[in-house]
């Protein structure tokens, strides 16, 4: 902190009185070395980055990226740009390139055609021109490339020097906190982390501000955010070890730094894709038709008179406006309604005038509710940047942020960020509890049936091959409540008014046992389980007529439908008792037991370990699932754990 209050005095403050002084400073720059300004990092890369960049088939080092490649092209017949192009490779997919040609070359083989030559000298003669095949890039494809070849390589972070300039303009908008949590676990890395990335994100807006060219920083590490699971190697340490790196300074800051650019980069391109997406019509069409969704909403909105009367509202992700338009029907003395996409912020606000509701400091009319929602465009972590609203000062914070399965694509991060912004102490939050709930699901809510008697013919080949590939990913789909064979168990809830951003990674144990209506003899197959949730608008706050919405498949069919996870091998159930007798005389010498969950032994109940956690991938969430099968007479059996991405 030293160095950064020595910044900001003037000239004639910041030079020392006497040599006592002078070597005070000094020592005070040296312990602040770890929170250093951009202008330190500029400063150690232009002492240490002249030709560092080694050749990919020769000896010979460049002190740019550029003028390196045009000699591999023009010597070693390796057009790096030409192949990344026309096999459009990403980031990692470079960087594991990068690496793979570094391994073949060291074995002396054609990262091309894998010819095993005697010599270096002999590759180098053998080096023909390449087939850029799309097939080609799968040469590279395994992870074990992400493992930076050379320890000290800095061509790895440094292979587009043009990008640069557009990797400064990706990040000015991302949130420092967003870029933390895809660094993962800041105690594994290092305790100033945060001062890093939040330095990092300013740094590289005030320097795109000035103009100035964003330079890169060299790194022996990456963040494998395209992946199911966070991985980093820091020169051949895995994350667990990275601990032990903490003591370094300038390395370890550059590559948190490399993290911090690849990271919000990738969040800002989810992100617009994610706001664009809700630029159709289509969707806010299917959102405004949905009746359950519309229903609950406007009944928690318009007959709670005694919260909605004189509040000051904030409406997270507002679409169209509807929910804003209710607020300001129910008597709101103001409305801010805040919406991401440039044109429903548009639409929204013409809605809003067009309807005598859009606030403006020279509104005119009789109706007490007249001009009372304001529409904000942007998101609402860059709500200041637009709009200056006092902290703490929202009565009723309003939003329907439910995705897929509750968490998936869902705004919930957003809605926490606003309630610990804005909200008023005791003040609403709309909906303000969320409960997630699963059920197994038997052979009707598979295709199996369809695929069985089509036209009097049997596909159901057809029908064993979907279910194989539904056992890879999660389906969102209308489950019918007769296709339900177990009873139903609650997964998680969640309290918005108290939970915390990192709640929403869990895991919990369920047990599902069969229907009570299933005949005692009778055996059904489960095929995986349904996943649905509610969001209640409870007494705590809509005191008059609390609400319920349910996405159940009990209950009205909503947009958000269910999600389907589906076994690799169903589980077959029953409730009778007598099973376990027969298990027994089968589990001798002369017939060795059969597996729980096979007609032979049907299980009389699953357990379940379920782990759900934000995905590498921004707004995207991963689920694990363990299974286990428990006979009527005590034996289990574990089935394989599966693992889905839900993106």
């Amino acid at each position: 902190m030293a160095s950064n209050q020595a910044k900001s005095k003037s000239p004639e403050e910041f030079e020392p009185d006497t040599e006592e002084e002078e070597e005070e400073e000094e020592e005070e720059e040296e312990e602040g070395e770890g929170v250093g300004g951009w202008d330190d990092w500029n400063e150690d890369e232009d002492d240490n980055d002249d030709s560092k960049l080694k050749c990919l088939f020769c000896d010979l080092f460049f002190s740019s990226s550029n003028s390196l490649f045009e000699h591999c092209s023009r010597t070693h017949h390796f057009d790096f740009h030409g192949v990344r192009k026309t096999l459009d490779l990403d980031f990692y997919a470079s960087f594991k390139f990068i690496n793979y040609v570094r391994h073949m070359v060291a074995e002396n083989r054609c990262w091309i055609c894998g010819l095993l030559c005697n010599s270096s000298e002999g590759l180098q003669n053998h080096l023909h021109q390449t087939d850029t095949k799309q097939d080609l890039k799968l040469l590279w494809a395994d992870d074990k490339y992400l493992r930076p070849f050379m320890q000290e390589d800095p061509l790895l972070y440094n292979f587009d020097e043009d990008e640069d300039a557009e990797e400064v303009e990706c990040i000015e908008s991302v949130e420092p906190e967003e870029v933390m949590r895809y660094l993962g676990d800041t105690g594994n890395i290092c305790s100033d982390d945060e001062i890093i990335v939040d330095s990092y994100l300013s740094s590289s807006s005030a320097s795109n501000e000035n103009g100035l060219k964003d330079q890169t920083p060299t790194s022996n590490c990456l963040l494998d955010v395209s992946h199911l699971s966070t991985e980093a190697i820091v020169n051949g340490a895995d994350v667990e070890d990275v601990h032990d790196l903490s003591d370094k300074k300038q390395g370890d800051k550059n590559l948190r730094v490399s993290f911090a650019k690849v990271v919000a980069s990738e969040i800002r391109k989810v992100n617009e894709n994610y706001f664009g997406s809700y630029s159709s019509y289509g969707i806010h069409r299917e959102m405004l038709s949905d009746e359950a969704r519309m229903d609950a909403y406007r009944q928690a909105i318009l007959t709670n008179p005694s919260l909605l009367k004189g509040a000051l509202v904030m409406d997270v992700g507002c679409g169209t406006g509807i929910l804003s338009l209710f607020a300001a029907q129910a008597g709101a003395s103001r409305v801010i309604a805040v919406e991401a996409s440039e044109k429903m912020a548009s639409v929204a606000t013409q809605i809003a005038k067009d309807n005598g509701l859009l606030w403006s400091e020279n509104c005119k009319g009789n109706d007490w509710s007249a001009g009372v929602v304001k529409v904000v465009h942007g998101m609402v972590e860059e709500l200041d940047k637009s709009l200056q609203i006092q902290p703490h000062s929202i009565d009723v914070l309003l939003s329907e942020w439910m995705g897929y399965c509750l968490l998936y694509e869902s705004m919930l991060s957003s809605v926490l960020f606003a309630r610990d912004k804005w909200l008023k102490p005791g003040g609403a939050i709309l909906p303000d509890t969320a409960t997630m709930f699963s059920a197994g699901f038997g052979r009707g809510g598979t295709s199996l049936p369809f695929w069985e008697n089509v036209y009097g013919f049997n596909m159901s080949c057809v029908g064993k091959q979907l279910v194989e590939d539904a056992a890879e990913a999660p389906i969102v789909d209308v489950v019918d409540s007769s296709d339900l064979v177990t009873e139903a168990a609650v997964l998680k809830t969640f309290d918005l008014v108290t939970m915390e951003p990192e709640d929403m990674d869990f895991t919990t144990c369920i047990e599902l046992e069969p229907n009570s209506s299933c005949p005692p003899e009778q055996i059904t197959c489960c095929f995986g389980i349904v996943m649905w949730f509610e969001t209640s608008f409870t007494d705590r706050f809509c005191k008059e007529m609390p609400t319920v919405l349910s996405t159940s498949p009990y209950t009205k069919k909503t947009h958000w439908s269910q999600t389907i996870f589906t076994f690799k091998e169903p589980i077959a159930l029953s409730t009778d008792k007598s099973n376990a007798v027969i298990s027994a005389k089968i589990g001798t010498n002369a017939c060795p037991a059969a597996k729980i969950g096979t007609n032979a032994c049907p299980a009389s109940k699953i357990q379940m370990r379920v782990s759900i956690a934000r995905a590498a991938q921004h707004r995207a969430i991963d689920i694990s699932i363990e299974t286990t099968g428990v006979g009527h007479d005590g034996r289990k059996h574990n089935f394989p754990v599966q693992i889905f991405n839900l993106c």
